[in-house]
């Protein structure tokens, strides 16, 4: 299990980035979340597998098609179990 923390930099809210996001994390069998943030970045907080974590990464950097991701900065971290879902927050 690794946990992966992201901030998604550039125009990435309005473009419904959370919510495929989630889809895709969903679909990878990832738990955690996906946030916007104050400064219009979006923040995306996932656990699994190496190897589903690496594609929920690939994702973030491209996006839906209505982004325009300009930098992912990328943490890979230990895995805390604390997630039942993923979830989009408000």
């Amino acid at each position: 299990m690794q946990r992966t923390h992201m901030i998604i930099h550039g125009i990435v809210q309005g473009v419904f980035f959370r919510t495929n996001a989630k889809k895709a994390a969903e679909s990878l069998g990832l738990k955690g979340y996906a946030r916007n943030m104050p400064d219009g970045s979006v923040e995306v907080v996932a656990e699994g597998s190496k190897e589903n974590i690496r594609e929920l990464i690939k994702f973030c950097k491209k996006g839906p098609r209505a982004a325009r991701v300009d930098k992912v900065d990328v943490y890979i971290e230990e895995a805390s179990n604390e997630f039942a879902g993923f979830e989009v927050r408000h």
